[in-house]
């Protein structure tokens, strides 16, 4: 059995950058930062911050782009996936990025963007997610019985 998951919670870095395939499938690309603080040995705070590449596809990429801005708090979850490629001066380069399976808005409730509420957005997500669930045939990690 393989496993390919990534869940975060972090705070956008960008608005969402929309665009559309030549076939007409919506993609939304945006980043998120997460952050580590610890205490070193002389008792000074540390922090280090990781940004991660997230990628949404279809009806996942509109509601990104329709609910989430710069700043905002989201939890979210996918697989990882690596593209390589060859750039201009001959130097092969990789790219890491979190394809999205899952969003939550974690910003206040009732929070208002766009004309919108989150609670809103929550049942968008949700009949998406039912939507996807009842097309896929995929082995789900909560459904693993040991």
């Amino acid at each position: 059995m393989n496993l390919n998951k990534a869940m975060i919670i972090g705070n956008l870095t960008r608005d969402p950058e929309m665009r559309n395939t030549p076939s007409g499938a919506q993609v939304a690309s945006f980043s998120v930062a997460t952050s580590l603080v610890w205490t070193d040995q002389g008792g000074q705070q540390q922090k280090k911050t990781e940004f991660h590449n997230i990628v949404a596809w279809r009806k996942l990429a509109e509601i990104c782009g329709q609910y989430l801005r710069k700043g905002s708090k989201v939890y979210v979850e996918g697989r990882l996936q690596t593209t390589e490629w060859t750039g201009q001066d001959g130097i092969k380069r990789y790219r890491t990025e979190i394809v999205l399976e899952n969003m939550i808005m974690l910003d206040r409730q009732g929070t208002t963007t766009g004309g919108n509420t989150n609670n809103e957005f929550h049942n968008d997500l949700q009949a998406e997610s039912q939507i996807n669930d009842s097309q896929e045939e995929e082995i789900r990690v909560e459904n693993i019985p040991f």
